[in-house]
């Protein structure tokens, strides 16, 4: 009799011990999922209109793939490159940057040669930086 009643208070314990680590994992998914508070207000910088030291490191990285940001007294530049491809005609597409209550969310998409049009055979290294409002919040790229 001793036996059964220690068995079901181990079940018991497992099964509350489960419970709350499948709560804590959630828990910490919904909390990196934090919700919008506002939009940044995003203004894309040419590659001539980058500040010197920007565009310096951007030129030893382009060829490989990079996220990174930089800041200066004012802004923050987030800086997204998809390193070499083959030909021209790729465009990049801002989907999103907003603020949450603890980060700054960017998502952006790679757009590869339309079909139709006739491409350099020239290899790019296609980037874009956004320059946004300075915050001390970290990015997280999408």
């Amino acid at each position: 009799m001793k036996r059964e009643v220690k068995r079901k208070r181990r079940e018991y314990v497992l099964s509350a011990l489960i419970a709350w680590l499948v709560m804590v994992v959630l828990a910490g998914c919904n909390y990196s999922e934090s919700e919008k508070v506002r939009d940044l207000d995003a203004l894309i910088i040419s590659e001539e209109a980058l500040p010197k030291e920007l565009a310096e490191i951007i030129s030893t990285k382009k060829e490989e793939p990079f996220q990174f940001t930089f800041s200066d007294q004012e802004n923050l530049y987030i800086c997204i490159g998809y390193g070499k491809q083959e030909t021209g005609g790729y465009d990049i597409v801002l989907n999103d940057l907003y603020l949450t209550e603890t980060e700054v969310i960017v998502d952006t998409t790679l757009l590869g040669p339309d079909g139709g049009k006739q491409e350099k055979k020239t290899a790019t290294c296609p980037f874009i930086v956004i320059r946004t409002e300075r915050t001390e919040q970290p990015v997280v790229f999408r």
